[in-house]
């Protein structure tokens, strides 16, 4: 089964409740769906679905960009550990020069899928990029600071970018406690599925 075959048979077209604006391809059950790549993860290779939800820090990155409009349009745009392309579509309606980076070939194909649902053009790949020079302007991380080798890593990286750096997170492990700027605070509707609470605050940063 292809990747696009398998997000359309176990997800629907949703919006996350915080944006609105954008429709993606979501798990409406979410322990079934990571049970089932689960199982399958040996026959088929299929990775845990983190690109079938909506992540709380991916969608206070996403409204923010969609209000603040001016912080991305016109430029060149990455969107890091794109997932769902939550992110990355927010900043093609914003009328930025976007590309989706997810090493996850199933993430890669939810991208797409997302992007023609909602009319946005969004270039993807799955290289890993870290570590990359690009000529990318800004660079948005929705919640990416779950895990500390890959936290240290990206944030040496970004910090080295000479690119505007926007981050959005509600308070994972990893997260840098020094060197952000708080733009915005959001109260996030999740799942208990996934998350510890129903409600997380939600922060936006520039990386200083």
């Amino acid at each position: 089964m292809s990747p696009e075959q398998f997000i359309l048979d176990n997800t629907r077209l949703m919006a996350p409740p915080l944006v609105p604006e954008v429709k993606l391809h979501l798990a409406t059950e979410v322990v079934p769906l990571w049970r089932k790549t689960e199982e399958e993860l040996a026959a088929e290779g299929i990775p845990p679905p983190y690109w079938a939800f909506a992540w709380a820090g991916g969608q206070a990155l996403a409204r923010y960009v969609l209000d603040n409009p001016d912080t991305v349009r016109g430029k060149a745009v990455l969107d890091f550990g794109s997932g769902s392309g939550l992110v990355a579509i927010a900043a093609a309606k914003a009328e930025a020069r976007v590309l989706a980076a997810d090493i996850d070939t199933f993430a890669a194909a939810a991208i797409a899928l997302n992007a023609k649902a909602n009319g946005a053009q969004v270039s993807v790949t799955t290289d890993d990029v870290i570590g990359r020079t690009g000529s990318w302007q800004t660079i948005l991380v929705g919640d990416m600071c779950y895990e500390r080798p890959l936290a240290e890593r990206l944030l040496a990286w970004l910090r080295d970018s000479g690119a505007l750096v926007l981050l959005g997170d509600p308070g994972r492990s990893y997260f840098p406690k020094s060197g952000v700027e708080r733009l915005a605070t959001y109260n996030v509707q999740t799942t208990r599925e996934l998350e510890d609470r129903e409600i997380r605050e939600t922060g936006v940063y520039r990386l200083v």
